[in-house]
């Protein structure tokens, strides 16, 4: 179970590395501007490529993370500490794949947003 895990947030980790190191991608600095924004345009509806859903799972997370209550106490060794971990790790590689995807519409290069339609000029 525990090498589950660490292959899992290996996994997640790996995921935010590639991400932010593809070639022409926003670096690091920019996607955490990048983030107000991100959740101004999601929660006005102006922007669809994160989605209300996956909006409130990353609020649920937080909460969760910041939250006394847990699934696992804390005071289990590393067992505790495992769970938030992994919801840590998965609400950063979200926030980094989508804001990363948020800086390309804001930059009118919209690419495959959800719920977006792009069409060629007419020529």
């Amino acid at each position: 179970m525990h090498r589950n895990r660490r292959m899992a947030a290996a996994g997640q980790a790996w995921r935010i590395y590639d991400e932010t190191r593809r070639p022409g991608a926003p670096g690091l600095g920019e996607r955490v501007r990048a983030v107000p924004g991100l959740l101004r345009d999601t929660a006005r509806g102006d922007y669809r490529g994160l989605g209300h859903r996956r909006l409130a799972l990353l609020l649920i997370a937080l909460v969760y993370v910041v939250s006394p209550v847990d699934v696992l106490p804390e005071f289990l060794p590393l067992i505790g500490v495992a769970d938030d971990l992994g919801v840590v790790m998965w609400a950063v590689a979200t926030l980094v794949a989508a804001t990363g995807d948020y800086i390309d519409w804001r930059r009118g290069r919209p690419g495959t947003i959800a719920g977006e339609v792009v069409t060629e000029p007419a020529g």
